[in-house]
């Protein structure tokens, strides 16, 4: 079993991550959001799990950069945003087969670490 990982090299969360899993000995695909975005498909599963809302780092300097503070997002208007800029995406986002997290969430990572156990 192998967990994917979408995120930054320099996303302190992503780090946490992916140290997480290598203590556990769990193998981790990382998928850079810098050099490769996440796919429609895969923006679409998480978004059907978390909501397209809680994907948007609102927090995040990408988000103010882009002016996006000032102006209303509409939930519509989420997923072709993510697509067209992966950097306005909340990391980490890991999945393991059929099992989804969104964020820094160590009790949800020990239910990927006991799904690659089975």
């Amino acid at each position: 079993m192998e967990v994917q990982i979408f995120g930054t090299r320099k996303c302190k969360d992503t780090q946490k991550a992916l140290r997480f899993f290598k203590e556990r000995r769990i193998r981790t695909h990382l998928v850079d959001l810098n050099e490769r975005a996440a796919s429609a498909g895969e923006l679409k599963r998480f978004a059907q799990k978390f909501g397209a809302e809680a994907l948007l780092d609102r927090e995040g300097k990408r988000f103010r950069d882009r002016g996006l503070h000032v102006a209303h997002v509409a939930e519509s208007r989420i997923l072709p945003l993510l697509e067209e800029d992966p950097l306005l995406l909340k990391t980490p986002l890991l999945r393991s087969g059929n099992l989804l997290s969104l964020g820094w969430s160590e009790a949800e990572w020990k239910e990927h670490v006991k799904g690659a156990a089975q």
